[in-house]
């Protein structure tokens, strides 16, 4: 399968990637990518992204350990966004958390 990845960059240089553990569907994080941070994905098979305060590329794992082994790629409906499912090799936040999604701002009571 071929996907023209200039398709994802129209609108902008750099944009979401939202990553759910491939067999649970759970929200591991959000980062984003540019064109190259993407092609370094589709060809490694892990997780690229390219990070906005530090302005590099970056491949999630390279110093902790904990990849983020791609199992497929999909984009949104509007081809501006990425979602990749991923097998994790350990926590995927940089707390040591296996998901970056742990801090509750809301939640609706439960209705009995």
């Amino acid at each position: 399968m071929t996907f023209d990845l200039d398709l994802l960059f129209q609108k902008s240089d750099l944009i979401p990637v939202i990553i759910q553990e491939a067999d649970t569907r759970e929200v591991l994080m959000l980062g984003f990518t540019n064109r190259r941070a993407a092609e370094l994905t589709l060809e490694t098979k892990t997780a690229w992204f390219w990070s906005r305060s530090r302005k590099t590329l970056w491949n999630k794992g390279e110093s902790s350990g904990h990849f983020l082994h791609v199992r497929a790629v999909y984009t949104d409906c509007d081809t501006d966004t990425l979602l990749y499912l991923c097998k994790p090799d350990g926590p995927t936040c940089h707390t040591g958390a296996r998901s970056c999604f742990f801090n509750l701002i809301m939640e609706e009571p439960e209705h009995e």
